[in-house]
């Protein structure tokens, strides 16, 4: 099925791919024009080493780095206003370099907001209110996860209400982005379910999404693609060589067709699980995405079946497409041992309501392809709890 819907379709990122491509950053630098970088990064990617690489490498080309390296699990205000005060304090700065995972390259797009732009993040909620030039920027994923550096969106929350907002302008691209496959294969194996699982969830809703178009949906179809060829194996002992490679390739496209589409329910029902409970974006957009398909079967049952039609015929072959999509991506979730009740997680029942008032203010939500309102995104609580 050919979308035929409007598009605008604008590609300006350039994207390297290959094992070892980490080593060129200082030459993409270089390109750029950069002689001061500013290295955003969490401890964690700190820890494995890949920051002191990054900074050998740049300092092979003549560049000097300074690394800020505060980065949280789902970054606020707070993080990125403390980036803009670490480059103020070590500048001058000439170009940005978003190390790790999304967390890390949303707040490296954050920082490049403030501090070309000026104001506070809560000023450039939505999209394209950035008035001046950004710093060039280079996004290198370490996981194969969100699809961030694929991204003009800023995924930021605030610090004081942990609400969500996606900051967006095509000035805050990443101007190149390096995927190496070498970077993946460090991450625990955990982290590597949890970011898949996130991969997953943005293939599937930005293949059904309201803004969904033919572009947005050859990215996604090829993302969910690689993802079911590759999740499972590149999480077992023996995972292939060339599964981490595909698996960023899958999520660097799974990202592609956000920028291209936008997301649904799922994710709207996610946020207030993560803002409130802590739950790992990837776990939470799990629980919840099972419940949304089957929510949304009636609207978009035919997408669903072209999505089924790749899983193997063995799952439950004789349902409709999305009943086999649904059960299906509850078999990767328990193949993880990761509880889908929300009742494990110490979340009370007298609490879903309050979720779901959020929920339905959740901007994702007004994109999934049937309506959802306060009501449903309780209802959906009420399955998953």
């Amino acid at each position: 099925m050919i979308e035929t819907d409007f598009f605008d379709y604008q590609p300006t990122i350039r994207v390297v791919f290959g094992e070892n491509s980490f080593e060129q950053l200082g030459d993409w630098v270089s390109d750029l024009g950069g002689r001061r970088v500013l290295l955003v990064t969490d401890p964690g990617i700190a820890a494995a080493g890949h920051v002191e690489k990054a900074r050998q490498t740049l300092e092979q080309s003549g560049i000097d780095s300074v690394v800020f390296q505060e980065v949280e699990e789902n970054p606020t205000t707070r993080h990125v206003e403390q980036g803009v005060r670490f480059a103020k304090s070590n500048g001058p700065i000439d170009l940005i370099v978003g190390l790790g995972g999304g967390s890390s390259m949303d707040c490296a797009k954050g920082i490049n907001f403030l501090l070309t732009n000026g104001g506070k993040m809560q000023d450039y909620h939505g999209s394209g209110k950035a008035t001046q030039p950004m710093l060039p920027a280079i996004g290198i994923p370490t996981t194969a996860g969100t699809g961030s550096e694929a991204q003009s969106f800023a995924l930021i929350a605030r610090e004081d209400t942990h609400q969500k907002m996606a900051c967006g302008d095509l000035k805050a691209r990443f101007r190149v982005v390096i995927l190496d496959p070498k970077l993946a294969v460090s991450a625990p194996k955990m982290v590597r379910a949890l970011a898949g699982m996130d991969a997953i969830s943005h293939a599937v809703e930005s293949f059904v999404c309201t803004k969904r178009n033919a572009v947005s949906r050859m990215f996604a179809m090829a993302a969910w693609h690689l993802l079911l060829e590759n999740y499972e194996a590149t999480l077992g002992d023996s995972a292939p060589a060339d599964g981490f490679g595909k698996m960023l390739i899958a999520a660097h496209f799974a990202g592609c067709a956000i920028e291209n589409s936008m997301l649904g329910a799922a994710h709207a029902c996610a946020n207030p699980l993560t803002a409130h409970f802590s739950l790992t974006h990837g776990l939470a957009v799990g629980i919840m995405l099972p419940h949304v398909v089957r929510f949304n079967s009636r609207e978009v049952n035919g997408f669903y079946e072209e999505l089924s039609e790749l899983i193997p015929s063995s799952d439950n072959s004789n349902l409709n497409g999305s009943s086999r999509l649904a059960n299906h991506l509850t078999k990767l979730c328990r193949m993880n041992e990761w509880s889908l009740n929300l009742r494990d997680f110490d979340i009370r029942e007298e609490v879903l309501p309050t979720l779901a008032q959020e929920a339905a203010q959740q901007w994702t939500g007004n994109f999934n392809p049937r309506p959802v309102s306060e009501s449903d995104c309780l209802n959906l609580y009420q399955e998953a709890f």
